[in-house]
């Protein structure tokens, strides 16, 4: 399966909203269609519209960028960057899962384009911080399929070396690149999967209880589409990873699910805006009836911040020894 989506839509004879030139992307669920000029000042607009509707980063704070190499984290890091470079002290993370042919290739389009950026980088490896990395982790799994799957050990080390490297910089925001298509595949999982609970980790701006232990997960592209943010990165001409996705990936539920909601957008424009505009009229009542129930602990093992005695990390990592 392909990693990056779909070509954005064109309609052909439609003219720009704007200026009246040919239009070079075309929105379904407006309908919309724009130049490719006013498309990336469209983008723009929405992402600072974004920022300030959800109060992701304000003036004079740290931000961690979680940069990958891929075209969502490069979109966010190159808008956050323009946005606040001259407000904010902005630094980046690049989290190197140990997944040969994959992260070590997009992991060098992160490196370029904050050297590009003038943004200070840090890599981090999962050998180096847990004494194993995903390669051999998928070597284990396919010995013992009852571990589970690479995603499941994969998200989780990696949010918590993210939420971790931020707390030692004393970083005040941490900055994903999770979009529009993103949101809306979690939330049909969770809904599914019949799991109210981790809704704590969706939204524009991640998380409820404030915590020492905790660095605020927020979410510039959270309003914009995957293919719209394809599309930007092409027209801005920003380079990014644009290869295969993930090579262990593809026993991951989420396909399914990007799928699902691909095929939903398709046959009713607009299904995506209406997931997470539905998400945010909800989220209120679930802090009161779901939420109020959490209470967060440490891990008695590493320390980290957890909802039992032993955090996931651990506990899957102690199977994986096992």
């Amino acid at each position: 399966m392909r990693c990056k989506p779909t070509d954005w839509n064109v309609i052909e004879g439609k003219k720009c909203e704007i200026c009246g030139k040919k239009a070079e992307i075309s929105l379904l669920y407006g309908p919309q269609h724009y130049c490719k000029m006013h498309f990336i000042y469209l983008i723009e607009k929405r992402v600072k519209k974004t920022i300030r509707k959800y109060s992701l980063i304000k003036p004079k704070e740290k931000i961690l960028l979680a940069m990958s190499g891929g075209k969502d984290s490069s979109v966010a890091a190159y808008l956050i960057n323009k946005i606040f470079s001259n407000s904010c002290e902005i630094k980046a993370l690049l989290i190197d899962e140990g997944i040969k042919g994959y992260r070590n290739k997009s992991i060098e389009f992160a490196k370029k384009n904050c050297k590009v950026w003038n943004i200070d980088y840090k890599v981090i490896k999962f050998e180096e911080e847990y004494g194993i990395s995903m390669g051999k982790i998928q070597k284990k799994i396919m010995k013992d399929s009852s571990i589970g799957n690479p995603c499941s050990f994969c998200g989780i080390m990696r949010r918590q070396l993210m939420n971790k490297y931020a707390r030692t910089i004393k970083a005040d925001k941490l900055v994903t690149g999770h979009n529009l298509d993103d949101e809306c595949q979690s939330i049909l999982m969770n809904v599914c999967d019949n799991k109210p609970e981790l809704f704590i980790r969706l939204g524009a701006k991640s998380g409820f209880i404030k915590s020492e232990k905790f660095i605020p997960r927020v979410k510039p592209l959270y309003e914009i589409p995957e293919n719209e943010v394809f599309a930007f990165a092409n027209f801005a001409g920003i380079k990014y990873y644009g290869g295969e996705c993930c090579p262990l990936s593809h026993e991951a539920k989420r396909n399914e699910y990007r799928e699902t909601v691909n095929r939903l957008e398709k046959a009713y424009p607009g299904t995506k805006y209406s997931t997470i505009n539905f998400f945010e009229r909800i989220k209120g009542m679930l802090q009161k009836d779901v939420y109020s129930e959490f209470k967060l602990k440490q891990c008695k093992q590493c320390g980290e911040p957890a909802s039992t005695n032993i955090c996931k990390v651990c506990e899957k990592l102690a199977r994986i020894k096992k």
